[in-house]
């Protein structure tokens, strides 16, 4: 999570005597190294599993995951059922869509990515990301991808969008931040802090800055959406 790294940087200004080490390597492992006890603050992107219930949560933000094309694609809506065929498998060429006759090139996050997660959980239910799918370790790689591939069709978190890649309203609502505040886009997530014990004084300090008026006004800037609005 890179706005993680923006707070971290922004607090040891404001208080140097303290030393913030985030460490990437997606949700399931934040959510494992919490429950390990080998970090203060784990983060997950995604909801709880039940055998991870015993973690303490702090919702910090709330983020849309936005499904984006290339700029070049004239489609400019899906249906939910749609996404989830695209990406199950069920569709596999343009032209069932209304387009040009060529495959769809369907970009997922890997296994253990919150943003995968919340994914399957809102968009997929019960069914499985098909496995001939291209995969990507970062919302970034599959920004990337899209905006080189005109035929391509992939997730990822709102604050990355831009002109390089091309939302796609989902159910004929636009994944804009009007929508996803008053809860109309549904592709939403949290953004979760986690703890397995009571928070020691230090780490409560940083998450008492996250969750204030300046380290909400950073989450603002990264495009997510404060837990106040």
């Amino acid at each position: 999570m890179p706005f993680t790294e923006k707070l971290a940087e922004h607090f040891m200004i404001d208080h140097p005597e303290f030393i913030i080490d985030v460490q990437g390597g997606g949700s399931t492992a934040g959510i494992q190294a919490c429950m390990n006890n080998t970090v203060n603050i784990g983060m997950s992107s995604r909801q709880l599993k039940e055998a991870e219930m015993v973690l303490n949560e702090i919702v910090i933000c709330y983020d849309g995951v936005i499904i984006v094309a290339h700029p070049q694609n004239p489609i400019k809506d899906l249906s939910l059922k749609q996404v989830r065929d695209i990406f199950n498998g069920k569709i596999k060429n343009w032209k069932d869509l209304g387009w040009v006759n060529r495959r769809i090139d369907a970009v997922s996050r890997e296994e253990g990515s919150g943003t995968r997660g919340s994914f399957e959980e809102l968009v997929m239910g019960s069914e499985d990301i098909d496995d001939g799918i291209m995969v990507q370790d970062s919302n970034g790689s599959v920004k990337e991808v899209i905006a080189t591939d005109p035929y391509a069709i992939g997730y990822i978190s709102l604050g990355l969008v831009d002109s390089n890649v091309k939302a796609i309203s989902v159910d004929g609502i636009e994944p804009n931040l009007k929508n996803i505040k008053n809860k109309k886009y549904k592709v939403i997530r949290p953004f979760i802090f986690l703890s397995k014990e009571r928070l020691q004084e230090d780490s409560k300090t940083f998450v008492d800055y996250v969750l204030s008026n300046d380290g909400q006004k950073i989450l603002i800037k990264e495009g997510l959406i404060s837990i106040y609005d």
